[in-house]
């Protein structure tokens, strides 16, 4: 099919494209592949299509370079063999068969007679190609091929749908033998350059498609290869090779696999859940000048987000703290420290999403450091807190001290805007978020009659988040010997916690609040931020069960998953973004919450709803969200069609969840590993933790299931840490 021919099949409507339901493009499934700064998402078969939402590219510090790519032999797509990104999600493969090669009007090469494999990977600004073509008939084959392509170098806002008034110019482009650069010159003044190069060289090469003529005897094949590369620095092109860069490839992730422990179980489908979901997690984990950072999800969120990063690093403690200290020591660095309302910025305030794009740099959105997050600065106290739990890494916590000191003094002064004793959120900015929780929809927040709430506006889950901000701080507190403050943070943690029961508890609802609005009022509402309570501790213990019980009622609990609201609610929408529909991270936090309050046989319905729903999505990947339909026979979860996958927090949700079944902690200063009333999922007879780190010591743990019990053993033992059960 020519360029020309498929773009007849795509209609255009406002900012959407649709495709014709008989078109070869029909087929909707999309790869990603992420590395550093870089992603890609192609289509099945390895190409670029301005379809669906027209996310498709290869991005690159917020830019896309690459807009369009397509394979053809003669005018026609090859046929779709099969199409997969590896369990380790560092290599693309893409199997393809020739279709009937009409020449004047007589079939020259009959279909399938000719193999065309792809691969593709990302490494170092740089998208990798290689295309084998084998010939598999009895007779030789002489075939022409091309790839077209384009760019358009849209910020990733502009791709989203975000209309600019003016954009700026593609400067003329440089071709020779076998490369040709297609450079553009933003507003912000930067030259971005996409680089292609392609070996051996092509027949013919122009500013918009690449020739190639291959002959092949049979049983013979021949290779090519195409390398796309982003530049926005200006400096020298280095040389790529696809086998060298490969290698570098898989020496660098290898790295990173060793610093986690392992996790097998004897279910081979949970196997691949685990498997995807570490994949995903080292896949979007970007190396920043401050240490590893898992940056948010693909295409919409591929930053550094502050309360994105720090649920995740939560979600995976226990299995690599690595990922907490670079989490710290980012929001540590990019903290702020002057009050800029266009930023939504105060003094102590942490960073809620970065961004590198043209459109930041000038300021059309004000995302380039923007701080309109309520919660992500009392969660970087707990982060902080937990991470040294976790590790006793003491020197770690006195190089980020004076932040977590910033903290707390945003808490107290910007963070209660009214002073009624609740944090609370309103955007100063003119162009921020609305809505400031992690529910950041416009409408996420509202009474009972659907009416929206009016700020300031405190969210049950963010006083939960300061309670446990503040007696973690405090324990952090007595070991900076300042023990006067710790006293007065354990003070204030109580009185918050009693002040937030007699403000946010509604007896009717067996519930708290979701929120309060500017005057006070209660937000009667079911919605899941009360699970949030469970997992920060500040549910008082006579309503935890009844916090529990509504939470897993069918109202809430689909059999998928827990509802972002509850159904019946005004606003109860299961397609909707917040109002309605599953997202796994929420549903991980709320499971912790359910387990530390001893609900752990509820704990293990919501992982078992997520481990059903992983086993339907493809790839088993967990998506960012999903819809909150309720589950039937023979019959998926349905995906939410704008949802990022993968999604850091997403992925991160079944290691929170397995901690919570096993009611897992560990102290590294008691040099203490507990087991709080452990259970396995029915889908698991066995399960093994190999390499499991605390201090300077590590084990490896067996779980066996028993019909009332589960049993622990533990296999390896290096250095010095007590293993503790308790049933």
């Amino acid at each position: 099919m020519s360029k020309e021919a498929a773009l007849e099949e795509i209609i255009r409507v406002k900012d959407q494209y649709y495709i014709l339901a008989t078109s070869s493009l029909a087929d909707d499934r999309t790869r990603v592949l992420k590395q550093g700064e870089t992603f890609a998402i192609f289509d099945c078969r390895g190409d670029i299509h301005p379809v669906g939402l027209g996310e498709q590219g290869v991005f690159h510090e917020g830019t896309r370079f690459l807009s369009h790519l397509e394979l053809l032999f003669g005018d026609k797509r090859p046929l779709l063999l099969s199409s997969t990104v590896n369990e380790n999600n560092e290599l693309l493969t893409v199997d393809l068969m020739n279709p009937d090669v009409i020449i004047d009007g007589e079939v020259r090469i009959p279909r399938g007679s000719l193999h065309i494999f792809r691969s593709k990977f990302l490494w170092r600004e740089t998208c990798f190609e290689r295309l084998r073509v084998a010939n598999f008939s009895l007779t030789p084959a002489t075939a022409s091929f091309s790839l077209a392509f384009d760019t358009d170098f849209r910020d990733i806002f502009e791709v989203r749908g975000m209309h600019r008034e003016k954009r700026g110019r593609n400067l003329e482009a440089e071709i020779d033998a076998c490369c040709i650069v297609l450079p553009y010159e933003g507003l912000d003044g930067k030259v971005r350059r996409t680089r292609l190069t392609f070996s051996p060289p092509p027949e013919e090469l122009t500013a918009s498609e690449v020739r190639f003529k291959v002959h092949l005897d049979p049983q013979q094949e021949a290779m090519f290869f195409i390398t796309v590369s982003c530049d926005s620095s200006g400096c020298e092109p280095r040389l790529c090779s696809y086998q060298t860069d490969f290698v570098e490839a898989v020496s660098a992730l290898q790295q990173t696999k060793e610093r986690s422990c392992e996790i097998e179980t004897s279910n081979e489908q949970f196997n691949l859940w685990l498997a995807r979901s570490f994949a995903d997690l080292r896949m979007m984990t970007t190396e920043t000048q401050h240490g590893p950072y898992p940056y948010a999800g693909v295409p919409w969120f591929s930053t550094a987000f502050g309360r994105d990063g720090i649920i995740t690093a939560l979600e995976m403690l226990w299995v690599s703290p690595d990922i907490a200290k670079g989490v710290l020591t980012y929001l540590a660095a990019t903290q702020s420290t002057e009050l800029n309302p266009e930023q939504d910025a105060e003094p102590g305030k942490i960073i809620h999403e970065t961004r590198k794009g043209e459109m930041a740099a000038l300021g059309e959105v004000p995302f380039g450091r923007y701080y309109g997050s309520v919660d992500a600065t009392p969660l970087f106290v707990v982060l902080a807190g937990a991470y040294f739990e976790r590790t006793g890494d003491l020197e770690m916590i006195r190089s980020i001290w004076p932040n977590i000191r910033k903290a707390l003094e945003w808490i107290d002064i910007y963070g209660d805007e009214d002073g009624d004793g609740f944090v609370e959120y309103v955007r100063h900015s003119s162009k921020g978020l609305v809505a400031q929780g992690w529910k950041d929809s416009w409408d996420s927040v509202f009474h009972a009659d659907g009416s929206l709430a009016e700020g300031p506006v405190a969210l049950c889950e963010v006083q939960g988040y300061v309670y446990d901000a503040r007696l973690r701080a405090a324990r952090l507190a007595d070991l900076m010997g300042e023990v006067e403050l710790a006293g007065e943070l354990r003070a204030q943690a109580e009185a918050l916690k009693d002040r937030f029961h007699r403000a946010f508890w509604c007896e009717k609802i067996s519930s708290y609040a979701l929120a309060l609005d500017g005057n006070n009022r209660p937000c009667r509402v079911l919605g899941s931020n009360a699970g949030h309570t469970l997992f920060s501790g500040i549910t008082r213990e006579d309503h935890a069960a009844r916090v529990a019980k509504t939470l897993l009622s069918d109202k809430f609990f689909s059999g998928w998953g827990i509802r972002t609201v509850a159904a019946g609610e005004a606003r109860y929408n299961p397609m909707s973004y917040h109002n309605g529909s599953i997202w796994p991270h929420d549903n991980a936090l709320i499971a912790q919450g359910l387990a530390r309050y001893g609900y752990t046989a509820d704990a293990m319905r919501v992982l078992d709803g997520l481990f059903a729903t992983a086993q339907q999505m493809d790839l088993n990947r967990l998506p960012e969200l999903f819809c909150g339909f309720s589950r039937r026979q023979r019959s998926g979860p349905i995906v939410y069609p704008l949802a990022c996958a993968p999604q850091s927090w997403a992925a991160g949700s079944v290691f929170l969840l397995l901690q919570a079944c096993l009611g897992l902690s560990l102290n590294a200063e008691k040099k203490q590993l507990c087991f709080r009333y452990p259970v396995l999922p029915d889908a698991i007879d066995e399960m093994h933790i190999r390499n499991l780190q605390l201090g300077r010591a590590s084990v490896d743990l067996s779980f066996k299931r028993y019909a009332l019990d589960v049993g622990i053993t533990v296999v390896r033992r290096e250095g010095e840490v007590e293993i503790v059960v308790v049933k």
